[in-house]
């Protein structure tokens, strides 16, 4: 007999009020009223951005329009001396989610790492499907590379970074810039329980599929508006050859539907000669990491996973 997984209190009490209060389905009707949302609206589980010392704002040409970026940095520019920059990209399934939905968790991760972090507005579908996200996700990486100078700074290099969908995207970008490097060198990948396989169904996707907080039928709904390949590396990662990727830190949760996808990566880069870090955070759930008010000790877990990652910095010499 099959004994029930162990669950933290807090996060029993986050899954008990979602129980008695559901997400809806985000069908295409339902991701239509969202948009007329002010963007600030999800963050409300999340903790707030804190105090900075510069947030800034920033437009970049992309693939088909006007790409927004925005800069957190917990030092001014006057005090940033030349040094990496973590380029970021929001999770919520490719379809939803923003810079203002993700703003606490982007300049968590710029005070956890006394790095600046530029948070990328990319494409959402359905409005914009596959592979609008992974084209502006690898252009805003370029351009940042090139154009330190509009964010008042000197970036000697990237580290990649995302939450779910973002960390897709973190993994996507990073496998192109190998390929074809950009103007820095990309210093570490450091996806947050990311998708990475839409061609398999790995033994979590059915052990957590319903009431763990990412709900089964939303998954395909994601997947339907999102209208990527299954089997191209740039919807599956996974399905690309990790050979010569930098650096790498995959975080999972133990009660994740997606927790499968992340240690199968893990293993794979490992497989392929990459100095890799696996850290499953047990007791909790996906998205955990923009959960913080809510579920309090995800605060503890997101400053582990960010003391590793500025631990493996210090290893490339940041």
């Amino acid at each position: 007999m099959t004994s029930e997984p162990f669950v933290r209190a807090d996060v029993r009490a986050y899954l008990d009020n979602l129980k008695d209060n559901p997400r809806p389905a985000f069908t295409a009707e339902f991701l239509a009223q969202i948009r007329q949302m002010p963007p600030e609206a999800m963050a409300e589980q999340d903790l707030p951005v804190g105090e900075l010392g510069e947030i800034r704002d920033v437009a970049m040409p992309g693939p088909a329009g006007t790409i927004a970026l925005r800069l957190f940095d917990p030092r001014p520019a006057a005090e940033r001396k030349p040094g990496p920059v973590v380029v970021f990209y929001h999770g919520g399934g490719f379809v939803v989610g923003s810079i203002a939905s993700h703003a606490g968790l982007a300049a968590e991760i710029a005070r956890g790492l006394d790095l600046p972090v530029v948070s990328v507005e990319y494409r959402l579908a359905p409005e914009h499907s596959w592979p609008a996200a992974p084209d502006d996700a690898e252009a805003a990486a370029r351009w940042i590379a090139d154009n330190g100078a509009a964010f008042g700074r000197t970036f000697t290099g990237i580290v990649l970074c995302g939450d779910s969908a973002g960390g897709n995207l973190a993994i996507v970008t990073a496998l192109a810039l190998r390929d074809r490097p950009a103007a820095l060198p990309v210093l570490m990948q450091f996806p947050i329980y990311p998708a990475v396989d839409h061609s398999h169904s790995y033994p979590s996707r059915k052990a957590f599929a319903d009431g763990y907080g990412l709900e089964s039928f939303n998954m395909r709904l994601y997947d339907e508006h999102y209208g990527a390949d299954p089997l191209n590396w740039r919807c599956s990662p996974i399905l690309g050859k990790q050979e010569g990727l930098p650096r790498t830190l995959v975080v999972t949760a133990s009660l994740d539907p997606l927790r499968d996808d992340g240690r199968a990566y893990a293993a794979a880069t490992i497989a392929a000669g990459v100095p890799t870090t696996y850290r499953e955070m047990h007791g909790t759930i996906h998205g955990f990491a923009t959960y913080r008010r809510l579920i309090p000790s995800a605060r503890d877990d997101l400053a582990a996973v960010l003391g590793l990652a500025k631990a493996m910095l210090v290893e490339v010499g940041r």
